[in-house]
């Protein structure tokens, strides 16, 4: 087997967060083909007794500690200093001596780089064939958060998209190819940096079917005579954050005037002050829990009330596969192919997503459109349709990928066509 670096901002196992249930289908897909050398950090301690697990799949792993409030207190120097938060936050020159001494030492002619913040270890190799996947362009998510937060941290945030944009765009000139979730993200760099178009590749997401399956029998956490509503995430990422704190305060009053039996439960790891605040007789935040399945096969409605979304959110993908009704908003559609009150419901206004959560606790309807979400992901979103064109790349295929605007109208189109229905 040929030798592959295998980059990630965060280590690939266990699959338990959005970013991390990519780089673990990448890397397990790779695997199959490849001596893996897998260099990432590790930002919680709970995630170390899994670095073995990886061992048994990888040659190599070397796995880095990262201290986050430490690395957030550099952050903020670098950018008063004018540098990027972004790439301050990832730097380790531990991490760079054992990048250069692998290369040598294993002959590395092909790299396979997640997120684009970790290309800056290998961007003195360019003899190395580098694939990129950015997953999002994380520029325009922080000039997201910009427009959604008061003065003076948006103008802190303005700026680190600016720097960060011109980081990408060097990134993206300078390796083989460079992935995105979506032809949206690869559209958005594209112009920023019309000279790399031709290097853009989108690789969408999917969802493991039978792992994510309501075939399978789970004990509910939930009372019988409650009408649970669920949602589902890493509680200290900002847009999650928001997201509860949105339908917990101006969605969920509207739809317990109408069901008193109504329960949201905020299912996640890490919840922030913020979130902890929630908790109340209407709200349960449950923290870490080993496993979301239970939750997903047991809600009479999941929701996504995201208001700052990128790309495919597996959230949403898995509790389709669970064959639950899904309740999102047009930020969170926007990359699927589903077809809006058949195979979930869309709403963007508070009223509108009571409204719509509410038809769907009806259990009639709920069952029949979350039966219907199920047969569209099995149809669309297998993680095997997706990585196949990766094989393709890290072997050394030319490119060749239409340009994001053509394939990003075709999604666009496939969208409004299905809506319409």
């Amino acid at each position: 087997m040929d030798s592959l670096l295998f980059l990630a901002h965060r280590l690939p196992y266990p699959p338990n967060k959005g970013d991390k249930v990519r780089s673990y289908h990448l890397l397990r897909h790779l695997a199959r083909d490849y001596r893996i050398l897998l260099g990432a950090f590790v930002d919680d301690p709970v995630d170390l007794p899994h670095v073995q697990t990886l061992r048994s799949w990888c040659a190599e792993v070397r796995a880095e500690p990262i201290v986050r409030w430490s690395r957030r207190l550099g952050s903020i120097a670098a950018t008063l200093s004018g540098e990027t938060a972004t790439l301050s936050y990832f730097r380790s020159h531990a991490l760079q001596r054992w990048v250069e001494d692998v290369v040598h030492r294993e002959g590395v002619k092909r790299a396979l780089v997640f997120s684009s913040a970790m290309a800056q270890y290998v961007l003195a190799f360019p003899e190395i064939q580098t694939i990129v996947d950015f997953v999002d362009l994380d520029s325009a998510k922080w000039a997201d958060y910009a427009r959604r937060r008061p003065w003076p941290i948006s103008m802190l945030y303005a700026l680190e998209a600016r720097r960060l944009l011109e980081f990408e765009k060097l990134v993206a000139g300078r390796t083989r190819a460079s992935l995105f979730v979506t032809g949206e993200e690869a559209r958005l760099l594209s112009a920023a940096s019309p000279a790399c178009a031709n290097r853009l590749v989108v690789i969408e997401n999917g969802v493991d079917g039978d792992y994510f399956s309501p075939a399978r029998s789970y004990e509910s956490p939930f009372p019988r005579e409650e009408h649970s509503i669920v949602f589902t995430g890493t509680m200290d990422y900002w847009p999650n954050e928001d997201a509860v704190a949105w339908f917990a305060q101006d969605v969920l009053p509207l739809v317990r005037r109408r069901d008193a039996k109504a329960r949201f439960h905020i299912v996640g790891m890490r919840p922030s002050r913020a979130v902890r605040a929630l908790q109340g007789e209407a709200v349960n935040v449950t923290g870490r829990v080993e496993d979301v399945r239970p939750y997903l096969r047991h809600a009479r409605v999941v929701v996504a009330p995201l208001r700052v979304a990128r790309g495919i959110q597996n959230k949403v993908l898995e509790a389709m596969a669970m064959g639950r009704p899904t309740v999102v908003t047009s930020a969170a559609a926007l990359a699927l192919r589903a077809a809006p009150e058949v195979e979930l419901a869309v709403a963007d206004a508070a009223t509108d997503f009571a409204d719509a959560v509410l038809r769907l606790i009806e259990q009639t309807v709920g069952d029949r459109i979350g039966a219907a979400a199920r047969m569209r992901v099995l149809s669309d979103y297998t993680w095997a349709s997706r990585l196949g064109r990766l094989n393709e790349l890290v072997a050394g295929a030319p490119v060749g990928q239409p340009a994001p605007e053509a394939a990003d109208r075709r999604q666009r189109a496939v969208f409004t066509t299905v809506g319409a229905r």
